[in-house]
């Protein structure tokens, strides 16, 4: 799915992040249209990261006030930009979705700390249905009314539209957070093989076209679309988090704290 020579590219550039700012990358992983699974062949590389500082920078008076990303411009269609571990686990508190997507991304470019999989172990204590419902719901309904209701219609924003109602459905369904690839979401189509049809035909398309363009609107697929948002479930799963879930959490850190001082 990665060539060689790109992901070579891209740990090259890690390397040099950790030099650059001083700082010691716990994963990389990615994310977007590659993760999900519906890529274009130019589609660009979504590179993202958790890193950590020495541990000294975290006991500091302004510590508020320091800047807790990396972000670098676009190069040759990599983007690359990553969180400082604090802000990671204060997200993933909220079940921030782009925190919970990360950790399952079905693509590693480096994972050289315990912390991945002990907040992917941690997921279904932390994550709150209501919230990712609530998260996936919105983005689709934005991408649809924005895109999607002319005739002629972007066809690539229909995986901005579909990949979030089917998380919300599957969210719905289960309880727990949805996963990313876009093929295990499918699945909750069995029982609607014309839909399904449609998808599959648009994502071979998107598979294999440099660039999607615009065409005429597909029926059956925005018939689901309006009636899966018009269907405003009745009733959200919730969950009680326990209050040790912060616990868990600020062991979490430490633990990664001191995993950075016996590595030095």
């Amino acid at each position: 799915m990665i060539s060689e020579d790109i992901r070579s590219d891209i740990l090259r550039r890690l390397n040099a992040t950790e030099v650059e700012h001083g700082v010691r990358i716990l994963f990389a992983i990615e994310s977007g249209s590659r993760a999900w699974g519906f890529a274009s062949p130019n589609s660009d590389y979504d590179v993202r990261f958790i890193y950590m500082h020495e541990p000294s920078w975290y006991q500091s008076v302004d510590l508020e006030e320091r800047r807790d990303v990396i972000e670098y411009a676009i190069v040759d269609d990599i983007d690359i930009n990553g969180w400082d571990v604090r802000k990671a686990l204060r997200l993933y508190w909220k079940s921030n979705p782009a925190f919970v997507e990360w950790i399952q991304s079905p693509i590693t470019y480096l994972d050289k700390s315990v912390f991945r999989s002990a907040a992917l172990n941690m997921l279904t204590s932390i994550y709150s249905p209501e919230k990712g419902i609530y998260h996936y719901r919105s983005m689709a309904k934005t991408n649809y009314r924005g895109y999607l209701r002319e005739p002629v219609v972007p066809l690539k924003k229909y995986f901005y539209v579909l990949r979030p109602l089917l998380a919300a459905r599957w969210v719905l369904k289960t309880g727990n957070a949805a996963p990313i690839e876009f093929e295990k979401l499918l699945s909750l189509l069995s029982e609607e093989p014309l839909v399904l049809a449609e998808v599959h035909k648009l994502l071979e398309k998107k598979r294999n076209t440099l660039e999607l363009g615009r065409s005429a609107a597909v029926p059956v697929l925005n018939d689901f679309i309006e009636t899966e948002l018009n269907d405003e479930p009745s009733e959200v799963p919730k969950k009680s988090r326990s209050p040790q879930v912060i616990g868990l959490l600020n062991e979490l850190f430490h633990n990664v704290l001191r995993e950075n001082n016996a590595n030095k």
